[in-house]
């Protein structure tokens, strides 16, 4: 079931829009806290994000900006502004749809499902607790701050990532990366690791790759 949502300050609209994709067949999620939206936003493990633009705090443009630097998620804007201008400045930073208020909700339901069928043989995440990363461009993503990794690191992350909260054997990493130990050095391993975990730590993430003497490799993620 994909996860929808929605960032808007009126609360009746927003229960609306609620039920509208609810009827559809989706998770519909609605964002009630302006502080930190960004940390609620990617809580929510989003699949399509429908954002208003005159919200509390941060705009609907600087949080449309925000989210397409870090997650390949498809934002649909849903605003009363009906100019021209709002419309390109909006796409301009990344927005895949721009939609006017009052709008039939089925047409709504329409641009929806359209979007996540677009994003969906795009769109390439991974979890591990609280850390995401984006597999297609190497981008981990936690709370506000994210890094792009190396190629190599990222590949080492991913298989982290998806064994996660298990252990990744030395040689399994080693066969998925340069086709087993037999073709490289174990310490090409540890040069890698030792640059992912400085990496991590860059963006918080410190001590996050644990080694299991003599085994391989486990997360530990910390919670935000």
């Amino acid at each position: 079931m994909s996860t929808i949502v929605i960032v808007e300050d009126d609360n009746y609209l927003r229960e609306e829009l609620k039920h509208t994709f609810a009827r559809e067949g989706y998770r519909a999620v609605g964002i009630s806290s302006f502080e930190e939206p960004e940390k609620e936003i990617l809580e929510n493990k989003p699949d399509l994000i429908v954002l208003d633009v005159n919200l509390p705090g941060k705009s609907g443009f600087e949080l449309c900006k925000w989210l397409k630097a870090r997650v390949a998620v498809p934002i649909l804007i849903l605003t009363a502004r009906e100019t021209l201008t709002d419309e390109l400045y909006a796409l301009g930073l990344g927005a895949d749809d721009f939609l006017t208020k009052p709008c039939h909700p089925k047409r709504l339901a329409a641009r929806a499902k359209r979007l996540l069928e677009m994003y969906k043989n795009v769109r390439n995440l991974v979890h591990a607790g609280d850390v995401m990363m984006d597999v297609d461009t190497c981008r981990v993503i936690w709370g506000k701050k994210y890094i792009t990794l190396p190629e190599t690191e990222g590949k080492i992350l991913r298989l982290l990532m998806e064994r996660y909260p298990a252990l990744a054997g030395k040689e399994e990493i080693m066969d998925a990366l340069w086709g087993g130990a037999a073709y490289v050095d174990e310490n090409i391993l540890q040069v890698n690791m030792a640059r992912l975990r400085k990496n991590l730590d860059s963006i918080g993430l410190k001590r996050m790759v644990k080694t299991v003497r003599g085994s391989g490799y486990c997360l530990e993620v910390t919670e935000l």
